[in-house]
């Protein structure tokens, strides 16, 4: 066994994709989730997949002495990817304090508790939306951030700077910023994928819920932007190949091979596709006609991202390697499972 890993929101879409990826490279997981946004038989998936089940508690990273009891509880724990947050950027819009809340506060939480337990590093997750609308495509991790067009982006900044600063502090801990592009798709398995509580605040849930008839109609935010076809543009990445980049994280910060004690990486195809060019996909991979319609713009949405992989890609050796119709196939396949499971 390499070592032990923390997971928080482990549960969630890419947690339970991460656990698989770093139980197959021989680390034992703890998870801790407050199933905000999932549900505990993801662990049994996670067996079923890996053939390890890892142990599970349930905590919200917002109760500090709850999370002080999984380290004391769990010892030698060395390193941490932190999943745990909210992320529905319509509903930080609309929610602003529930996301400082439980975005700001849960990360304040590890890094105060880390040093106490001897943790070595910590993998962020964060997103590409910390460049908001960048002035040069594809974007590389020199773009300078700019004003977060949302709550949720606001956050993924501010918890990017209190990383920084509590490193620069001189707090004996390492970290990886990972800003992910657009994570869809679903497991080969068919076992694990994005199934978020209650209306889906994410693209691929929505269309795939609406390809089966749980949803009516999937609206299309926007038809006017600045863009090939008037629709947003997003690089969207296969959940199994950004997992990966999280395993390789973690090695890099255990086996000591940082070049700066805080790294950042754009986990990106370097793709960009339309939403409107994703639909087409998703009915080419699958022979699945979906009933779509073009509504106005959604408050918080850029135009169009993609990232320049190059840095993670030759220094991580790292890279994304599913095309997008069998991303989107996964993705269908994760649907009629969970109809076959009587879920929805």
């Amino acid at each position: 066994m390499k070592g032990r890993i923390l997971v928080t929101g482990g549960t969630g879409y890419i947690g339970s994709h991460t656990v698989v990826e770093l139980q197959s490279a021989g680390y034992e997981v703890v998870i801790v989730d407050n199933l905000s946004n999932s549900n505990a038989d993801v662990v049994d998936n996670i067996e079923k997949v890996s053939g390890v089940r890892p142990i599970f508690e349930k905590v919200d990273c917002l109760d500090f002495d709850g999370l002080n009891n999984v380290f004391a509880k769990y010892k030698g724990i060395k390193a941490i990817i932190h999943f745990a947050a909210s992320k529905a950027v319509g509903e930080s819009v609309a929610k602003p304090l529930l996301y400082y809340r439980n975005n700001l506060v849960s990360l304040i939480n590890v890094l105060e508790l880390m040093p106490k337990y001897g943790v070595e590093g910590i993998v962020f997750s964060s997103s590409c939306t910390v460049y908001g609308q960048p002035d040069v495509l594809p974007v590389t991790e020199n773009a300078p951030t700019k004003k977060a067009e949302s709550p949720y982006g606001n956050t993924k900044q501010i918890n990017e700077e209190i990383i920084q600063d509590t490193v620069v502090s001189g707090a004996p801990i390492n970290a990886i910023l990972l800003r992910y592009f657009n994570p869809i798709g679903a497991h080969a398995s068919a076992l694990l994928g994005e199934l978020p509580n209650g209306v889906p605040q994410n693209l691929i849930p929505y269309l795939t819920q609406t390809a089966i008839g749980i949803r009516e109609v999937l609206s299309v935010f926007g038809n006017d932007y600045n863009t090939p076809d008037g629709s947003c543009i997003r690089d969207f990445i296969n959940v199994v190949d950004l997992a990966k980049a999280h395993v390789i994280a973690i090695d890099r910060i255990l086996e000591k091979k940082q070049k700066e004690k805080v790294e950042v990486f754009n986990i990106g195809t370097g793709r960009g596709l339309s939403v409107l060019e994703l639909i087409d996909a998703f009915e080419r991979a699958t022979g699945v006609k979906l009933n779509y319609k073009i509504v106005g713009r959604r408050a918080g949405d850029i135009e169009q991202v993609w990232a320049d992989p190059t840095f993670a890609n030759e220094e991580l050796g790292w890279k994304a390697v599913e095309t997008i119709e069998d991303t989107l196939r996964s993705a269908w396949n994760w649907q009629l499972k969970l109809r076959e499971r009587g879920i929805q």
